[in-house]
C-alpha cells in the first residue's frame, strides 16, 4: 500500500499545515469552551496571538484536573447532539475525565488507527484480535474501528477471559494482535500452562500500547511469541490509541502523526519548552479536534522528540515512566521501567513484579516483589537483582523472589506500584 501524501512531505509543507490547523484549533476552543475562555484571559492571550508556531508557548496548559473539574461535558466545543460517542477514563484517582467524538473525529480516529497499523506492518485481509478492553476505555473501540477501516477482519475478544484468548488464538488464526504488552506477557504464561509452543501460532505481529514497556520486554515479547513487536502510544484525552506508531521498518519509537498532533517536550517542573532530544514531559495540541479541542495537554509522559527517520514527522523515544507516578525513594527518581529493565537481564525471572513502597520513621524503603521462572525459587537472584537496583539506580531494595504464578495479572494496564507509605 502506498503511503499518505503527508507522511512524506517536506518539512516544509508539514509545518504549513501544522499552523494552519493549530489557529483554527486554538480559536475553535477559544469560542467554544467557557474554560479555554477564562484560561486564556487569565494568561492575557487571544487566538490572533497564535502568528508562528513557537508562539503556542504563550498559551496556558491544560491538564487531568481541568478536564475532571469540568465533568461531564463541559470541555465539549459542540452542542451534545452532535456528540456521536462518548468514552471516559477509569477515574480510579478520582472523576473520570470524560471525553467526545464527533462523526468526523470518529472519522479521523479511525483513518489514524488504520494507518498505525499499516504502519507496524498490517494490510488488507489481515485478520487482528484485538484483547484490548472494550468498554468506555478507548483501547477496544479505537483498534477496532482503525483494523476495519484499514480492511482488516477483527476479532473484537476484549481483554480477560485469558483460556479462550489462546483458544481463539489457535483456531481462528489472527495475523495481529492489539494488546497491552503485560496482557501479552499473562497470555504468553498460558501457553505454556497448556503445554503449547507460541512460537507456532499464526501470530506474526502484535501491536502494544496503554503502558509503558521496555525494549527488554518487547525482546522478551519477541523471542517467546516468535512476533514483531510495535509500538502504539495514545490517550483518552488526545484521541484514543493511535496518536503515534512505530513503524515495521526501523521499529526506533512511534512517530507521531504530527499532521493532527502538535507535540511538545516541556520541563515537568517549570512548564519551559525543551528543544527536540531533550527528556522531558509530553504535552500535546490537537490540531484537527471538533467535540474536545485540547491545548498543550500536559500528558504526564516522561520522554524525548526525536528526527524522523521511516517517515517526514518526528517520532518519541519509548515512554520511561510517568511524572506522576515516578516514585521517589530517599531523594532519588526511580520510574518502574528502570527496574522492569534489570529484572528482565536475569533468566531466572519473569517479567512479573510489583513494586512496594512504605515507610520506616522518616525514611522510604522498597520492596521489590518478582515471579522466579521455576521452582524452586532463586536466593541468588535476589541478591544479584539488589546489586544491579543499587548499581544502576542507586537506592537499596529489598528483593523477595515470589513463586510462579502468584502475582496477579493484569487483563488491562499493568498495577506496577502499591504505595504504603500514607499507611505506614
Amino acid at each position: 500500500m502506498s503511503l499518505e501524501a503527508i507522511e512524506t512531505a517536506s518539512e516544509d509543507e508539514l509545518r504549513a499545515l501544522q499552523l494552519h490547523r493549530l489557529q483554527w484549533s486554538v480559536r475553535h476552543a477559544y469560542e467554544n469552551v467557557p474554560h479555554y475562555q477564562r484560561m486564556f484571559a487569565e494568561r492575557g492571550v487571544h487566538p490572533g496571538d497564535l502568528r508562528t508556531l513557537d508562539d503556542l508557548a504563550k498559551f496556558p496548559f491544560t491538564t487531568k484536573a481541568d478536564l475532571r473539574a469540568n465533568y461531564p461535558f463541559g470541555m465539549f466545543a459542540v452542542p451534545r447532539e452532535r456528540i456521536s460517542r462518548i468514552h471516559a477514563s477509569s477515574g480510579t484517582t478520582g472523576k473520570p475525565t470524560v471525553v467526545g467524538y464527533t462523526a468526523n473525529d470518529l472519522d479521523t480516529w479511525a483513518n489514524l488507527v488504520a494507518r498505525s497499523i499499516r504502519a507496524a506492518g498490517g494490510r488488507p485481509g489481515d485478520i487482528v484480535h484485538v484483547a484490548y478492553g472494550y468498554g468506555l476505555f478507548t483501547g477496544g473501540l479505537g483498534a477496532h474501528y482503525g483494523a476495519e477501516r484499514l480492511g482488516c477482519t477483527v476479532i473484537p475478544m476484549s481483554g480477560g477471559q485469558t483460556q479462550k484468548q489462546v483458544q481463539l488464538i489457535r483456531d481462528f488464526k489472527p495475523d495481529i494482535i492489539m494488546v497491552t504488552p503485560s496482557y501479552m506477557l499473562a497470555i504468553a504464561d498460558e501457553f505454556a500452562r497448556q503445554e503449547l509452543d507460541p512460537r507456532e501460532c499464526s501470530l506474526r505481529l502484535g501491536i502494544f500500547g496503554a503502558e509503558p514497556w521496555t525494549d527488554a520486554m518487547r525482546t522478551e515479547i519477541e523471542t517467546t511469541m516468535g512476533i514483531d513487536a510495535l509500538d502504539i502510544y495514545g490517550l483518552s484525552e488526545v484521541m484514543g490509541p493511535g496518536v503515534a506508531n512505530e513503524c515495521l521498518e526501523t521499529k526506533d519509537g512511534p512517530v507521531i502523526w504530527e499532521d493532527h498532533f502538535y507535540p511538545e517536550i516541556i520541563d515537568p517542573e517549570t512548564g519551559a519548552v525543551l528543544p527536540d532530544g531533550e527528556l522531558g514531559e509530553l504535552v500535546f495540541t490537537s490540531l484537527s479536534k471538533e467535540a474536545l479541542p485540547i491545548i498543550r495537554y500536559r500528558t504526564r509522559d516522561i520522554t524525548r522528540l526525536l528526527p524522523p527517520t521511516a517517515r517526514s514527522m518526528r517520532r518519541m523515544a519509548k515512554i520511561i515512566g510517568r511524572s506522576d507516578d515516578m516514585m521517589i525513594v530517599r531523594g532519588v527518581n526511580v520510574f518502574p521501567t528502570q527496574i522492569e529493565e534489570l529484572i528482565l537481564r536475569l533468566p531466572a525471572l519473569t517479567p512479573h513484579y510489583l513494586l512496594e513502597l512504605t515507610r520506616d520513621g522518616r525514611l522510604d524503603n522498597l520492596t521489590i516483589h518478582v515471579e522466579a521462572e521455576t521452582c524452586p525459587t532463586s536466593t541468588a537472584a535476589a541478591s544479584t537483582l539488589g546489586e544491579a537496583v543499587k548499581a544502576h539506580i542507586g537506592i537499596s531494595a529489598d528483593v523477595r523472589i515470589a513463586p510462579p504464578g502468584s502475582i496477579e495479572r493484569s487483563v488491562g494496564k499493568a498495577q506496577r506500584i502499591r504505595d504504603n507509605r500514607q499507611r505506614s
